[in-house]
């Protein structure tokens, strides 16, 4: 193991004796590389393997951890022998050992996310027989929230007017109950319950502690406050703990994290030692000075600045586009721009936006001019259920023949036509050679006694409004035109509120219709016509069957500045840099408060970490473009700059215009140079 391939700082952290260590390390300032040499160390030090414990997570994490290890100390078995994975694999291996302490059977089960939702909907069963509003995944977000911070079954209190603390009260203690009943334990359970177990058992604790001699924890910004118990209760006595992680990367409160863990370590941990990694190896200095601007403005954090010894590199780009439309033009046509010149290929650059709903119309621009992409920790736009569903509506109203739409939604908002009804419409359509759309129109004539009077009901009001959409079509109407007063008769807004479960989950649904609409409307603008729009969406189900690209890995990748985390691009695009975008309109708005929600934020300065990670995950190019009005709801709105655009120092940004390069036909330099071709023509002539 050769220290000489570390910096200074990074050395000191590794070679670290004992006792508590904080590193604090900044973006791309090589965190993997100090905490996978200090457990080389540790090792080559005379601390058994069995001696450490190594918490990440994910599983992906530890194992890398384990073979980079491996391959310092030259020593794959050593490196297996080591414990190193996620807070809940160190849980469960405890729990295995100490289950008689715990007072559970040995043959306890450990539930998983759909055992979970199964539980608490079969309780749901019992509380609110008649009530379906309430959706589950978020009353077991809230009782995982409530474990997390050791709120016991019956302290749990509702918040003021809070419909799903409500529930989450009367269902919490009953599904703690379910649990046991059935000698299992979820996932929160293998940390708080080992939590429990080292508080109410000194000898237990004891025998981890001497166990554990070391353990080093990574991205420490992340945890929460129960793995924060756990940490402290394995580190006893000896204090040993390291702990790799940057409080200006905190950007996971919304699932639990608490920022105050690595804000507070030293004060919890007295006598730490703190070493800081300021140096980055990714970035150039430019970008790197601009993200430090940004992020100097939170007031409650370590204070670190991060340099580079690379070259300046370029200044950032702020674009202001006209509209949206226009925003995501550019950025397409900067990319055919930068992709044509040989130095970027397409897997090369990230496009980085706040919200989901921001993405459509990038994709849609994207799939225009050919590019392929790749979503990283969402759905593409029009995969999400609330555009297929409306766009079967629309496929259905063109051609009535295409039963995969007719499938998709005769039954969707619910109207009492089942699968089972459903399968005799077809079997019949197959008895007489003709389509299931000709059945239904004359469901009374040709099922009669098949199928129950209040279903066939139900289908002649389908075919009706089926009808009307087509007429509406058929008279010249655009598709977002007729689509909006199809959203009004089946109430669509309203299922989606009953099914979302909390206000801003249906909003975002809501959201993304909306974004369709916007969708049909340009699309109605370039080309109207009934062909046309078949035509549109015909494409649309093409490039979703995965008919991209021969090379699946040469693509741009889109997602949201949380799912950006961790990652790394040559060139970043960071778009809809607005007030209400980023910072989201709900860190303005704090009196909404959705747990387990990406699109809630405590406060601004968690939304500014969140501006400084996408920063910070360009290379070499950034952009940071915004648009003067935007189309939200229905409504086009001026848009205000977002602050963490105004915090970043002029002399490190160049203004564009991307509207008016939008009219630049032909660069500058391709125009002089068909000049030359033409004259040079002309003389030879």
């Amino acid at each position: 193991m050769d220290l000489s391939k570390l910096n200074p700082p990074q050395r000191e952290a590794v070679i670290h004796g004992g006792g508590p260590l904080l590193v604090l390390a900044g973006a791309g300032s090589g965190k993997t590389r100090v905490i996978t040499y200090r457990i080389a160390y540790l090792l080559r030090g005379g601390i058994p393997p069995h001696g450490i414990a190594a918490l990440t997570f994910t599983n992906k994490a530890a194992e890398e951890m384990r073979e980079r290890v491996g391959k310092l100390v030259g020593d794959r078995k050593t490196a297996a022998k080591l414990t190193v994975g996620t807070f809940h694999s160190l849980g469960l291996q405890i729990i295995r050992r100490e289950y008689k302490a715990l007072g559970i059977p040995s043959g306890f089960t450990i539930y998983d996310a759909a055992d979970q939702l199964g539980t608490v909907r079969e309780l749901l069963r019992t509380v609110h027989v008649t009530d379906r509003r309430f959706d589950v995944k978020a009353i077991l977000t809230r009782i995982s929230l409530a474990k997390n911070r050791f709120v016991r079954p019956g302290e749990y209190r509702p918040a003021e007017v809070d419909e799903y603390d409500e529930i989450t009260a009367e269902i919490y203690p009953r599904y703690q109950e379910a649990l046991r009943a059935y000698a299992a334990l979820d996932f929160d359970d293998l940390i708080t319950e080992t939590v429990r177990l080292f508080e109410e058992n000194a000898e237990v604790r004891e025998r981890w502690q001497r166990r554990f001699r070391h353990v080093l924890v990574d991205e420490y910004q992340d945890t929460n406050r129960a793995q924060l118990m756990l940490v402290k209760h394995l580190c006893g006595d000896h204090g040993n703990l390291c702990v790799v992680g940057d409080d200006d990367q905190s950007i996971y409160s919304w699932r639990g994290a608490d920022p105050a863990n690595i804000l507070s370590f030293e004060r919890v941990f007295p006598g730490a030692k703190v070493v800081k990694l300021e140096q980055n190896y990714r970035s150039t200095p430019t970008i790197l000075n601009a993200a430090n601007a940004v992020i100097a403005n939170n007031e409650n954090r370590h204070g670190k600045t991060l340099w580079s010894n690379r070259p300046d590199g370029d200044l950032l780009a702020h674009v202001v586009a006209t509209d949206s439309e226009h925003e995501a033009k550019f950025v397409t046509r900067e990319i055919g721009q930068l992709t044509r010149g040989g130095r970027w290929s397409y897997r090369d650059t990230a496009i980085l936006y706040r919200s989901n709903v921001q993405s459509r119309i990038l994709e849609e621009e994207l799939r225009t001019a050919c590019i392929p992409y790749v979503m990283y920790g969402g759905q593409q736009f029009f995969e999400r259920k609330e555009v297929k569903d409306l766009i079967a509506y629309l496929r259905l109203a063109l051609n009535s023949r295409d039963e995969i739409a007719l499938r998709r939604i005769i039954n969707y908002p619910a109207r009492g036509i089942g699968a089972t009804t459903l399968e005799r419409i077809s079997a019949r359509a197959q008895a007489e050679t003709t389509t299931m759309w000709n059945v239904l129109e004359r469901i009374d004539e040709a099922m009669s006694k098949q199928i129950r009077p209040g279903t066939r009901q139900a289908i002649g009001a389908f075919v009706a409004l089926m009808q009307k959409v087509r007429q509406g079509l058929e008279a010249g109407q655009s598709g977002a035109a007729v689509a909006r007063v199809l959203v009004e008769d089946i109430e669509l807004y309203a299922d989606l509120h009953s099914a979302a479960g909390s206000h801003s989950a249906a909003q975002r649904r809501i959201d993304n219709i909306e974004s369709l609409f916007s969708s049909l409307e340009r699309q109605h603008e370039r080309s109207p016509g009934l062909s046309a729009l078949a035509q549109y969406l015909r494409q649309l189900s093409l490039v979703n069957d995965g008919d991209d690209t021969p090379d699946p890995g040469d693509k741009i990748v889109l997602t949201t500045l949380h799912g950006a985390k961790g990652l790394e691009f040559p060139v970043v695009f960071m778009v809809g840099m607005e007030e209400e975008l980023l910072p989201h309109a709900r860190t303005l708005a704090p009196q909404v408060t959705d747990v387990f929600d990406p699109d809630h934020a405590s406060d601004v300065s968690e939304e500014r970490r969140l501006a400084y990670v996408g920063m910070t995950r360009a290379q070499d190019k950034l952009y940071l473009t915004r648009s003067a009005l935007r189309r939200i709801r229905g409504r086009t709105t001026e848009r205000t700059p977002s602050r963490f655009l105004l915090e970043v120092p002029k002399h490190f940004t160049v203004q564009r215009d991307a509207t008016a390069e939008a009219h630049e036909l032909v660069p500058t330099d391709e125009l002089s140079a068909l000049f030359k071709s033409i004259a040079a023509q002309l003389s030879d002539d």
